[in-house]
């Protein structure tokens, strides 16, 4: 196996990376005819995502094959590749299973545990069969990471440790109440009407939305939308309550905008589809009130954190902070061993001193100035000596005219914001609303880059290391069928000859015994079969076992030596089972 992957994700580059990568469909379908094509690549898959772009194939090389697919990655992603490098990484053989096993399950989401990706990776299969680029290599490990991470869901709580980034994205906008709460009563609006969009709306559906309005570039796709939701939403609720849908033409979203409570945007555009102007036109037609662009409405952004992540930072205290080294013999020398002293301070400035006896404020003035004083000689200084340093420290303070003292910083004030007439959620890649409207006083938008940033302090479910053992055990597994499906090949050549040898002998025998029964020459030929297949049965079983572990490729080789098996034979097997995987549609 020589699987490699070349990409990058939220965890390895900044949203404003990802969302110049970004990948349409057409593009996607270039880079895996192109890698194919290209010389070290034998099979290719693509899965981009809001906030990943993965380029799988099967290499002969491992760094022609990363320098080949680098430079595919930025060709069709528009980025140079001098810009891109920094934020690529690279998995080889049982790291890049380890990794796509992981993706699947949810692990490296943005939102750990969201199911979402599972159809991603099943959709990145299709594409790949269709195009006729996924071999045996990528179908059986695709394939297998839907197992895998099915198996995650199913085995453990991994669903209670995130949710989809739709559900994530409405918590923040929620700003700590229940999203059912926050959503009651609210009109929504759905801009796009693809898979992401679905879900977005089908969720709003359930929270407690009044309306939902769909609007997309193709009105049919929007119309056809709209009509799911009423079939689905618009009547047998549990509360009882019937939410409507309807669908627009994307002319209608300026006027849409002004009735509208909550929107969320994800389409395939990429271009803004709403900018800072449009919003606030909307807000003004909404209040009759200009709106202003609010400096805090930058700061703001970083406040969209899960309710546990604000928690911790409401009680972060400056002990938190880490602080310069302070006791004796660090590397900075100082002479004072201050490990007693609470609440933070720098030792190289004022409030360092604040509560100190002469003898120690004298070393730290030292040591500060850049000379060592020895502890103990200052420590049998005469009281005479304390009174000079006190006097001299009372001129100081009859100069400056305060004492230095030790104290925590003044906590900022921030400014309030008005309460939001208007929430957007932006789950498109590259993003569909201008990252300006965070300034907007009265709007409150989260974003991709938003909930990373949330999603960062969010906490990670105990189910979570138990999903990590599924990934490890499967990794194993799945690198144990590989090297037993590469023998495979040379076995049936094996196996093959074998049956050539016994036909051959079987011919010669008749051409001895013309006058040979049917019946005993079907006897013959069986018992001759029998035989050959107890000699073969053992070795061929404990050749696949031993093939199996780690270090079994040499195995393969060692079957083709001892038995002169012609090496294009097992090559025509191996061929013949790649062009059947290859030419598999979707399943």
């Amino acid at each position: 196996m020589s699987l490699l992957v070349v990409g990058l994700s939220h965890r390895s580059a900044p949203v404003s990376v990802l969302e110049r990568a970004a990948l349409g469909a057409d593009a996607q379908v270039k880079l895996l005819q192109d890698t194919v094509a290209a010389e070290p690549a034998a099979e290719a898959a693509v899965l981009a995502t809001c906030n990943r772009i993965e380029l799988y194939a099967d290499v002969d090389k491992f760094h022609a094959g990363v320098a080949e697919l680098s430079t595919l990655l930025a060709q069709h992603s528009g980025v140079g590749l001098d810009e891109l490098t920094p934020y690529l990484y690279v998995h080889y053989e049982d790291r890049a299973v380890h990794h796509l096993f992981s993706v699947a399950c949810g692990l490296d989401s943005m939102v750990v545990g969201e199911g979402q990706i599972l159809g991603q990776i099943k959709d990145s299969l299709a594409k790949a069969q269709e195009l006729h680029s996924a071999g045996r290599l990528l179908n059986d490990l695709f394939q297998q990471a839907l197992r895998v991470g099915k198996r995650a869901h199913s085995e453990t709580g991994i669903d209670r440790a995130g949710q989809s980034l739709v559900t994530f994205g409405l918590e923040q906008l929620s700003a700590g109440t229940t999203v059912e709460d926050w959503a009651r009563g609210k009109k929504a609006l759905v801009i796009g009407a693809g898979s992401m969009s679905s879900l977005a709306a089908a969720t709003l559906a359930r929270v407690g939305v009044t309306e939902i309005v769909v609007a997309n570039r193709t009105y049919d796709r929007a119309e056809r939308l709209a009509t799911l939701l009423v079939e689905q939403y618009g009547q047998g609720l549990t509360d009882g309550t019937d939410v409507p849908a309807r669908a627009v033409p994307m002319d209608a979203v300026p006027v849409e905008l002004t009735r509208a409570d909550v929107v969320v945007s994800c389409t395939g555009a990429t271009g803004t589809v709403l900018t800072a102007e449009d919003v606030a036109a909307a807000v003004e037609g909404r209040t009759g009130q200009p709106v202003a662009f609010d400096e805090a409405g930058d700061s703001a952004r970083t406040t969209a954190k899960s309710p546990a992540a604000r928690t911790n930072a409401d009680t972060t205290d400056v002990r938190q902070t880490p602080l310069p080294p302070t006791s004796v013999g660090t590397d900075e020398d100082c002479p004072l061993d201050l490990g007693s002293v609470q609440g933070g301070f720098s030792v190289m400035g004022e409030a360092a001193v604040a509560g100190m006896d002469a003898a120690t404020l004298e070393q730290h003035a030292s040591w500060a100035a850049g000379s060592a004083v020895d502890r103990r000689e200052a420590a049998r200084r005469s009281p005479e000596a304390d009174a000079e340093l006190i006097t001299a420290l009372a001129a100081t303070v009859a100069t400056v005219g305060r004492i230095p003292e030790r104290r925590k910083p003044e906590p900022v004030v921030e400014v309030p914001r008005p309460a939001p007439v208007l929430c957007l959620l932006d789950l498109a890649m590259p993003r569909d609303i201008d990252a300006a409207v965070h300034r907007l006083a009265g709007v409150r938008l989260v974003d991709i880059e938003s909930l990373a940033e949330a999603s960062a302090d969010a906490p990670m479910a105990a189910d979570v290391d138990q999903v990590r053992r599924i990934v490890s055990d499967e990794v194993a597994a799945f690198g144990a069928a590989q090297r037993a499906a590469h023998i495979t090949p040379t076995v049936v050549a094996l196996r093959t000859m074998a049956a050539d040898v016994v036909a051959n002998e079987i011919a010669r025998l008749e051409g001895r015994l013309p006058g040979l029964d049917d019946k005993h020459r079907s006897e013959i030929t069986q018992t001759v079969r029998r035989v050959v297949d107890k000699l073969l049965h053992a070795p061929t079983v404990r050749v696949k076992q031993l093939a199996a572990e780690p270090g079994g490729a040499g195995y393969a080789d060692a079957l083709r030596t001892l038995f002169d098996l012609d090496q294009e034979t097992v090559a025509s097997v191996s061929r013949a089972e790649d062009s059947t995987e290859k030419n598999r549609g979707p399943r």
